[in-house]
């Protein structure tokens, strides 16, 4: 598949729609924790969360905690599955490390958390984008068959952050590629357990913003618009979503 906008009068760089079709190839695929059905239905979820009622109660609330009730799901999902998903959508600057252990607890693993997590976000950056473009979503793709890998590296632990996460000083050989052409910052050891997912997630996010070779560069002609646009965009969009990375 290829992904298109024939609704859109704007033209779309070649590398991003390249991006694009990729992911949605690697949404489609058995991944490390969760089958392809299970994944395609996470972003069914997550386009169902603007319906949700529940979610504007909880967003509006004091504490998320201190309300009771049921999100409105669109798929044979879990309940807790359900709640990780809505949750990280519509408020993820107050979800904490109870929570998250409170997932885990309640059956969801580490890995199919930090899978589930790489997932949305990968799925909003898509349907941001032609929203952004004034397009439609691009419609899901077909579920392909197979099983979980079930993959984790052997230097994953949990420590310095709420799931496990590989140091770059625990990579293993058969792990080195994990941070290659990266400066290894927190932000790209979040999904570092789920080899897979941090592969699929920052394919598509480099196309959305900059390459990692650069970043250092200010003076960088690779978009559209200068650097320091991007950065302040960016800036605005983390403030907005509560962003304290």
């Amino acid at each position: 598949m290829t992904i298109s906008y024939p609704q859109s009068d704007l033209t779309v760089r070649g590398d991003l729609i390249d991006a694009q079709t990729r992911f949605w190839v690697h949404l489609a695929a058995p991944g490390t924790w969760l089958t392809g059905q299970e994944r395609v239905a996470i972003a069914t979820e997550v386009r169902n969360v603007r319906n949700c009622d529940f979610c504007k109660v909880q967003k509006e609330a004091l504490s998320p905690n201190s309300v009771k009730g049921t999100h409105q799901s669109a798929t044979d999902l879990s309940t807790v599955m359900v709640e990780v998903i809505h949750r990280i959508v519509t408020d993820p600057g107050r979800l904490t490390e109870a929570w998250v252990r409170g997932a885990v607890d309640n059956g969801i693993s580490d890995g199919a958390y930090v899978e589930t997590a790489g997932l949305v976000s990968a799925v909003l950056i898509m349907d941001t984008f032609a929203a952004a473009i004034g397009h439609h979503e691009v419609p899901l793709p077909e579920p392909a068959s197979g099983e979980p890998s079930q993959y984790t590296p052997s230097g994953a632990k949990r420590a310095a952050a709420w799931v496990p996460i590989v140091e770059p000083e625990d990579l293993s050989d058969a792990d080195a590629e994990i941070y290659r052409g990266t400066t290894a910052a927190y932000i790209h050891r979040a999904l570092s357990s789920v080899p897979d997912t941090k592969r699929g997630y920052w394919d598509l996010a480099v196309a959305n913003y900059l390459p990692g070779e650069h970043m250092p560069r200010f003076d960088t002609d690779l978009r559209a618009i200068s650097r320091n646009q991007i950065e302040l965009i960016a800036a605005r969009t983390s403030a907005l979503h509560q962003c304290a990375y």
